[in-house]
């Protein structure tokens, strides 16, 4: 299948340019810059794109996808096709399923499901435990995103809050040339705030406190320790979702990436420890609780509008490396009462490309830098094997977008199991087009082709 993407405007390793691309069975052979240099010969497919921008495909690196043991809420089929509606083509789910991805069974049981069910590319973490760091070499690191550790209270039983079982997953990683991805709160302070709240307010406080409970210090404490196992162990960490001022204060004497932010040097290594943002403590602040309730509560909570605007800053200054959804469906059932009883998640999946687009359209950060970290940076920490930029000989993930198609989020649209999402009745300004996954197009203007199955990610590292 050879296709021409023609009349666009590309975005790609910092630059913006006219051109064309050239794919062939699934592969990008060819970026053409300049509107006056139309490659001659035939095309099986050619894809106008005149007036649109023209993107690496979004690579989500923190989804929950539900699957297996909550299926009633999100699963693989469902998920992955809201993600080609939103422009992703590569997702990285998370372990605390039931039963938890915390051994070589069930990453195989999941590989095995994503291979007859998941519409985009796909990939699994696995999950740290008390007791498991022993089996990590047993994994193939050529398939595996790396490690998750939450180093804070989660869904299932995955709290790893052992001084020793920190050392063994760190160290482990270490050795075997894995990434650590942390869920960074303090388990203690949250119980102390949580009591001290419930003291106050009664069994279910308000879900306006959650930012209280879930509160700075309890983010800021374990994110500190976090990196300083990091440093210890000479690990590569990924810290997931920062949520607060305080905790960026812990990247500002790491080597960050601004000598990346004024040209294209992306043969310039990451520094050993980065930093994850995600579109939705990016999006909302502590204010949107009034308007939207449960439906915007997460772990770690939504803050003050400071925190976000402190998160918004880190986004160009180079503190800030990845940005992905920690995209969480739950049923509205499961988001009824406050604090105490109301599920943490949101679904974000589907919108995640066009609201960070909106805030590309107010300043927050340039097109290109959007690119940079939605797409090349996720596959340079993780070290994704041909995909994540726009270059001759890598997988043909593309995202088409086209800007000033004015269109409001309905429940009709939300392709979530889940049905429902925290952007419902907004107007966005931007529309995704068209998505190609390996050459592929698996969505075009509403319609996800739900017979086309993804490839499972791989990584650029040796199987251990």
């Amino acid at each position: 299948m050879r296709t021409l993407i023609e009349g666009g405007t590309i975005v790609n390793e910092g630059r913006t340019f006219d051109g064309f691309i050239i794919v062939n069975d699934g592969y990008i052979m060819e970026v053409i810059e300049g509107r006056n240099t139309r490659p001659q010969g035939t095309f099986d497919e050619i894809i106008d794109a005149t007036g649109c921008y023209v993107l690496p495909g979004i690579i989500d690196t923190h989804v929950h996808f539900r699957e297996p043991g909550m299926t009633d809420r999100a699963d693989i089929d469902t998920e992955s096709a809201a993600a080609a509606a939103g422009g992703v083509t590569s997702y990285f789910d998370m372990p605390n399923t039931n039963p938890p991805t915390t051994t070589i069974e069930a990453l195989a049981a999941k590989m095995s499901s994503a291979s007859q069910k998941s519409h985009v590319n796909y990939s699994f973490f696995v999950g740290a435990t008390n007791g498991n760091a022993g089996m990590f070499h047993e994994l193939d690191a050529s398939l595996v995103p790396g490690i998750k550790l939450f180093m804070g209270s989660s869904t299932g039983n995955m709290l790893v809050d052992r001084r020793e079982a920190l050392d063994a997953v760190f160290g482990e990683c270490a050795a075997l040339g894995l990434p650590v991805v942390t869920h960074c709160e303090d388990t203690n302070t949250i119980n102390r705030n949580m009591a001290e709240a419930k003291a106050r307010y009664g069994d279910d406080p308000n879900v306006s406190h959650h930012p209280e409970i879930r509160s700075v210090e309890a983010c800021y404490q374990s994110s500190r320790l976090a990196v300083q196992l990091a440093r210890e162990h000479g690990t590569r960490l990924h810290v997931a979702h920062l949520t607060t001022e305080r905790e960026l204060e812990l990247f500002d004497d790491v080597q960050c990436t601004k000598h990346n932010l004024k040209g294209t040097m992306y043969n310039v290594p990451l520094p050993q420890i980065t930093a994850e943002a995600t579109v939705s403590h990016l999006y909302f602040s502590d204010r949107d609780y009034a308007r939207l309730g449960t439906r915007i509560k997460c772990n770690p909570a939504v803050k003050t509008e400071r925190d976000r605007e402190a998160l918004r800053q880190a986004l160009a200054d180079g503190r800030i490396t990845t940005i992905a959804t920690d995209h969480a469906p739950h049923l509205l059932t499961h988001k009824e009462g406050g604090c105490a009883r109301a599920a943490s998640g949101m679904p974000m999946v589907q919108f995640s490309l066009v609201t960070m687009l909106e805030l590309a359209d107010q300043g927050v950060l340039t097109l290109p830098r959007l690119v940079e970290l939605m797409c090349h940076n996720p596959a340079r920490v993780f070290d994704i094997h041909n995909r994540g930029f726009l270059r001759p000989c890598f997988k043909a993930d593309i995202t088409i977008v086209r800007p000033g198609r004015a269109w409001t989020v309905t429940p009709e649209c939300i392709l979530s199991k889940c049905g429902w999402s925290p952007m419902e009745g907004h107007t966005y300004l931007w529309q995704v087009q068209r998505t190609l996954c390996n050459g592929h197009t698996v969505y075009h203007l509403g319609r996800v082709d739900r017979s086309y199955i993804g490839e499972p990610v791989q990584f650029s590292r040796h199987a251990v």
